[in-house]
């Protein structure tokens, strides 16, 4: 029956995935624009053997290949989101992907909280610098013994608070769900231990999900709202986001439109989703298209040109942290200059998300997943995206596949040893480059651009260095010399 109902629903994909149709919330495009969503959906790059060897492939392959029912994407480019669509399905119905599709987030949950928060900063409602404790009422950080730290909400968005708990698996719907209070202590029915300080606070980056979490109790406490009310308030209201929404679980409208979750195998999850009560560090639903608006109201703001945000609140949210210079607030940091990125990525049961996005070109994408054995395309499809947006610095220089010449034919075959005696046979085959260790049978080698040779299912190179070849594997090195 498994095989059969995974059967079914790979043959859905693929089905959906080819359609040519359009509807309203999957809408159809230039010409121009419909040729690059072809050629990004048509080329995935999937990782080879070989560093920055990559292998073209179909994103209807490649989410057979993962056994994943379907994601969504959302391009921005020249400032404003280019195209937006859905692929594959989003529940055990059989119901396609759209660009209004709803995914749990993951730990991009953060970030988005982190920009509530900087709202609240601008109207002088909360202070970064300050000790939570002064601000939380329901619970406070408790002592190491018998000292006390002091920890900012600063530290805690940066996760350099020096707390506990990296991150949530989240609760079934029909299981009691704890308060914020009783997750943070650790106590019944928490599924996570307590949240508390064991290292130097400020000293050091430590990805902490407990952190966020005391930042969004503390956010209530100080406000007297729930997060949800907040960030709709502060955040997605101001930006017209019509369904992104911190509410765990979901209220029934919602649920219409929201994916179901296949965490293996395109098995779903029972209830469909996980409840996430840490709703600032794993709790937001939303969709590319409303995730990547909020990436460009960044990137407007850095140019001054946000009616949300001030310049100097974003700059400082991108600004790299003291003991850690890939972390600002909220945001992980990449590249510097002209090339420099903000982006995260979440995880969430049956559910991952990747959003990357320029600091000073209007350029990012946003892709969520209702899978977590599709992690992996993610990557193959920002390469992607990546190589037909041209986008700087993000896709190292990959090597190409080469004709062996007729010279090299004639001049690299011979028999090879090392210093221990050991033996490489290199043979011409029929007008190509066999390669035999020792009483191994031969392998067929193809040319790489940079002069190296390789077979494609194997993790090793040579390379002609004069009467020597180089084998290279596992980051090691032997030389062998011309018998």
């Amino acid at each position: 029956m498994r095989s059969l109902i995974l059967f079914v629903i790979v043959l859905i994909v693929t089905t959906s995935c080819s359609r040519k149709e359009s509807s309203v919330n999957n809408p159809r495009y230039s010409a121009e624009v419909e040729a690059r969503i072809a050629r990004v959906t048509g080329n995935l790059q999937a990782a080879t053997t070989v560093r920055n060897v990559y292998r073209s492939s179909s994103l209807a392959d490649r989410l057979r290949y993962y056994q994943t029912p379907g994601l969504s994407i959302a391009v921005i480019n020249e400032g404003k989101v280019e195209w937006a669509r859905g692929f594959g399905i989003r529940n055990e119905k059989g119901d396609s992907i759209d660009t209004e599709t709803l995914f749990e987030a993951g730990s991009v949950s953060k970030p988005v909280f982190a920009l509530t928060v900087m709202r609240l900063k601008e109207q002088g409602m909360v202070d970064l610098d300050k000790d939570v404790n002064e601000y939380l009422k329901s619970w406070k950080i408790p002592a190491s013994g018998n000292w006390q730290p002091s920890i900012t909400l600063r530290m805690l968005l940066s996760h350099t608070a020096g707390l506990s708990v990296h991150g949530f698996p989240g609760y079934l719907k029909s299981e009691p769900i704890p308060t914020i209070p009783q997750l943070l202590s650790g106590e019944s029915p928490s599924n996570t231990d307590s949240v508390k300080v064991n290292i130097m606070p400020g000293t050091a980056f430590r990805y902490s999900g407990g952190g966020t979490t005391v930042a969004q109790l503390t956010i209530m406490d100080l406000t007297g709202k729930t997060l949800p009310e907040i960030a709709r308030a502060q955040l997605f209201a101001p930006l017209q986001l019509k369904h992104s929404t911190y509410n765990q679980p979901l209220p029934d409208s919602l649920e219409a439109i929201a994916s179901t979750g296949y965490p293996n195998k395109a098995l779903p999850i029972k209830g469909n989703y996980h409840v996430y009560p840490e709703m600032a560090a794993a709790g937001l639903w939303t969709n590319p298209s409303e995730l990547a608006t909020i990436a460009i109201e960044v990137q407007k703001s850095l140019k001054g040109e946000s009616s949300v945000f001030r310049k100097e609140t974003i700059e400082e949210m991108l600004t790299p942290q003291k003991v850690a210079e890939h972390i600002g607030i909220g945001f992980f940091l990449e590249q510097k200059g002209d090339s420099a990125r903000f982006r995260h990525g979440g995880w969430d049961e049956g559910f991952v998300t990747e959003l990357v996005a320029y600091r000073h070109i209007g350029k990012g994408a946003v892709i969520m997943v209702n899978s977590n054995q599709g992690v992996d395309i993610m990557d193959e499809i920002l390469r992607a995206i990546a190589a037909e947006y041209q986008w700087p610095a993000y896709l190292e220089r990959g090597k190409k596949m080469v004709e062996i010449t007729a010279t090299e034919l004639k001049s690299i075959p011979g028999t090879y040893l090392d210093d221990k005696g050991m033996r490489l046979v290199l043979s011409d085959s029929n007008g190509s480059l066999t390669l035999a260790y020792q009483s191994q049978s031969p392998l067929a080698l193809t040319k790489l651009d940079d002069g190296s040779f390789k077979n494609p299912h194997l993790n090793f190179t040579i390379k002609p260095d004069g009467r020597d070849l180089k084998f290279t594997q596992m980051g090691e090195t032997r030389v062998f010399k011309r018998k």
